[in-house]
């Protein structure tokens, strides 16, 4: 039957193909694609058909079942299979039902998408045989797909029409929903009553998917806007300790930021160059080293600059907007001013396929978790350590707190040196979501202080509840009224939310701050 492949009439080949493909051999796709890409050969003198390349005048042959070489020939020699668009749309077909068998699963699933995408009659026994011997589930429901689609439009059986309809009713998905429209819109008023009602349960069945298209949209929504709110989160929850502690209003915030973001640059850089096999540990090299970098910054700010300016807050907003420029412009001129960009290592690439549509990637679903991990360590030092303590103490009643002893002026520069540190751990996050560049940090400056004034100023479960429920709130107002318009609406609903409770959602407690 193969050799008909190379040398019979194209009825004969369309035959041979659709029989071959009823085989569910998987050893017979590399012959039918290689008929497909014209690499199919048949020899003259005695019609053996083989696999051919040609290069440089030479024709290189392969044995079609085992892809054995068996040395060269001359071209003039063979003859090149023929092909016409309809055999090439049954090749198309049997190759997607021989890999229904193939002993990878996702190549399994890759092909029940493509029956689904091209169905034909023929295919319906090989989708059964294959979803009788299936066992992995995503490959499986590719298939239940495929098959009950091509049921639908090739079976003449109404019941099994019925079952197919009600079979894919129960998905979510936008390209079921593009098919079932358009069987719909080819019954016409006319057509006969059993027709008539397949219309009907097919117009149930996209309410249906419609509706679970939704449920699943806003269940994506949610998962957007916890991703969004992990990021604001590691942006605003430094900002909330030294402002919190301190009450500085940090404009240099942002630039903490974003030299974490360069730290992971550099850093990257060097495993490239000293150590490329590791390139894919970078990452975690770079979180401490962006928390020192930013850390030992912020420390130098506040005991070069800030400590100067307590109880001054247009002076110390001034000192360090001016300090945001400088620094800026220092990474500028070390740097230059085009975007740099992070790779992110093998096991955060990728993505996860929800139902309905929802893709969620790994490298925001690893924000998430580092986020968390970032706040719970923060809520474990604030509470189980001594340098918890006096920071507590400080904030609550800062004169008190140096009457029993603390050394408040040090406990304010390790806490904005934690604050900036956190802010450089931000940036190593970020990189792995957008380019890096001077001005990496300007765009969550504003969102970080909308974050820490909403939920409470120096609260840590505050920040938390205020970054996540702003980012999925931003997620939901954005298909609506846009990215731009949607944060001025939520700008708007903060500033008549602290006009009802100006302390946030979770006010600090203590003497000196309720004063």
């Amino acid at each position: 039957m193969v050799q008909v492949l190379g040398i019979g009439d194209f009825t004969a080949k369309i035959e041979a193909t659709q029989a071959l493909a009823t085989t569910g051999d998987p050893r017979l796709v590399p012959i039918l694609q290689a008929l497909l890409d014209n690499n199919l050969y048949a020899r003259k003198s005695d019609n053996l058909v083989v696999i051919g390349k040609e290069q440089a005048g030479t024709l290189t042959i392969m044995d079609p079942l085992t892809e054995k070489q068996l040395g060269q020939a001359a071209p003039a020699d063979f003859e090149r299979a023929r092909l016409n668009n309809r055999l090439r749309t049954v090749l198309q077909t049997a190759l997607g039902a021989l890999q229904l068998a193939h002993p990878d699963p996702a190549r399994r699933k890759a092909s029940a998408d493509a029956l689904f995408k091209t169905p034909s009659l023929e295919v319906i026994e090989p989708l059964k045989v294959a979803l009788a011997h299936e066992s992995n589930g995503s490959a499986r429901k590719a298939l239940v797909k495929a098959l009950a689609a091509t049921e639908l439009q090739f079976t003449d059986q109404v019941q099994v029409k019925r079952d197919a309809v009600v079979t894919l009713g129960a998905f979510a998905d936008p390209d079921i929903r593009a098919f079932l429209n358009g069987r719909i819109n080819g019954i016409n008023d006319a057509a006969p009553p059993e027709q008539q009602e397949l219309k009907t349960a097919m117009i149930a069945a996209v309410a249906e998917i419609e509706r679970r298209i939704a449920t699943w949209q806003m269940f994506g929504n949610v998962l957007q806007g916890i991703s969004l709110g992990s990021v604001l989160l590691l942006a605003a929850i430094g900002l909330a300790i030294t402002f919190g502690v301190m009450g500085v209003i940090n404009m240099a915030h942002g630039e903490m930021v974003m030299l974490g973001a360069y730290t992971t640059y550099v850093v990257q850089m060097a495993f490239r160059e000293y150590l490329p096999g590791g390139v894919d540990f970078a990452l975690l090299v770079a979180i401490p080293a962006a928390f020192a970098v930013s850390g030992l910054v912020g420390i130098a700010i506040e005991r070069g600059i800030i400590r100067w300016l307590y109880g001054r807050p247009l002076e110390t907003l001034l000192a360090t907007w001016g300090l945001s420029l400088i620094l800026q412009q220092a990474v500028r001129t070390a740097f230059g001013p085009t975007n740099m960009q992070v790779t992110s290592p093998s096991w955060m690439s990728g993505a996860i396929e929800l139902t309905g549509g929802v893709v969620l990637t790994y490298n925001r679903i690893w924000i998430v978790v580092f986020a968390l991990l970032v706040f719970g360590l923060l809520i474990f030092i604030q509470r189980r350590t001594q340098f918890g303590l006096q920071m507590r103490a400080v904030t609550q009643n800062r004169r008190m707190a140096r009457s029993m002893g603390i050394r408040s002026g040090w406990v304010d520069a390790l806490t904005f040196g934690l604050g900036s540190g956190i802010a450089g751990m931000a940036g190593v996050a970020l990189s792995q979501i957008d380019n890096v560049s001077p001005n990496l940090g300007q765009g969550y400056i504003v969102d970080s202080f909308m974050v820490v004034v909403f939920g409470g100023v120096g609260n840590l479960w505050g920040t938390l509840v205020g970054a996540f429920g702003l980012g999925i709130v931003n997620k939901f107002l954005e298909p609506y009224a846009g990215a731009v318009l949607g944060k001025i609406l939520v700008l708007v609903a903060i500033v008549l939310f602290i006009q009802w409770r100006p302390r946030g959602l979770f006010a600090l407690k203590g003497r000196a701050v309720e004063a």
